[in-house]
């Protein structure tokens, strides 16, 4: 019997980019939105699967290896980013998909632990399948994913951002 997680897995599978230009994201936008979608399939397949199981472990050398990779040029800024679009830009703030508001806003307790999505560190419940139906749907969202685009707005804004901070 698959659970509900499992179900949720393979309409994420189900996703595509074919209508989308990711060579031309922002990079350091397009770095988080794979991150994203990484540790939504990781956290989605640890609900799945064994723990041992080769996607599994699969997934984990991923993750490792992104953690060195978050550091690198400007991405080392996006979290400093999300917190200055709460600050500065609202209205742009509450459009992003809810897991980046989650995990990098600083007022909320979400974050990445052992890989996997938390959003309430002292609850041992796993996270609701429909958290991850929900972002799996703004994160392939067109309007979303046109903001990703070098000239796009929340690109524009990123760079923006960038160019407040000293050097």
């Amino acid at each position: 019997m698959e659970n509900e997680y499992f179900n949720i897995l393979r309409r994420f599978y189900d996703k595509s980019l074919i209508l989308e230009s990711p060579s031309e994201f922002h990079p350091v936008l397009h770095f988080y939105f794979l991150d994203a979608i990484a540790h939504i399939d990781y956290t989605l397949c640890i609900l799945s699967f064994n723990f041992q199981s080769v996607r599994n472990i699969m997934n984990m050398q991923y993750m490792r290896w992104r953690i060195d990779e978050e550091k690198v040029g400007d991405r080392v800024h996006f979290p400093a980013f999300i917190n200055w679009l709460k600050d500065n830009h609202p209205e742009r703030f509450a459009k992003l998909p809810t897991l980046w508001k989650e995990i990098y806003d600083t007022d909320t307790p979400a974050g990445y632990r052992s890989f996997r999505i938390v959003l309430d560190p002292n609850s041992t419940r796993p996270v609701p399948a429909q958290f991850f139906a929900r972002s799996i749907e703004e994160f392939f969202s067109r309007d979303f994913l046109n903001t990703l685009y070098t000239d796009a707005s929340l690109a524009s804004l990123f760079d923006e951002f960038i160019s407040t901070l000293e050097r």
